[in-house]
């Protein structure tokens, strides 16, 4: 089961998602700590590459930015629509 950490960027955005989607965020969120890579939320890393920082889908438009600190444990760094993922310096 992966650990999740979060942000303060995170959280602060998470609170301004509409209801509707906070809720897919947890339900996404507890998929994603039993297994990352599923199908299911399609995962992928973003680019560049070389900065290792991952998304999955909440829903067709939002998604959940992260990195990896271990293998057990993820950081998520962004939540939001996915137009405005390069918006934020998650790139640290």
């Amino acid at each position: 089961m992966v650990e999740i950490y979060t942000t303060a960027t995170f959280d602060r955005l998470y609170r301004k998602l509409p209801k509707k989607i906070q809720k897919k965020a947890v339900l996404k969120t507890k998929v994603f700590q039993n297994d990352p890579f599923t199908p299911a939320l399609r995962c992928e890393k973003l680019t560049p590459r070389k900065y290792n920082i991952w998304s999955f889908r909440v829903d067709l438009d939002y998604r959940i930015v992260f990195v990896f600190l271990s293998p057990e444990k993820a950081e998520f760094r962004f939540v939001g629509h996915h137009n405005k993922i390069y918006d934020y310096e998650i790139f640290r």
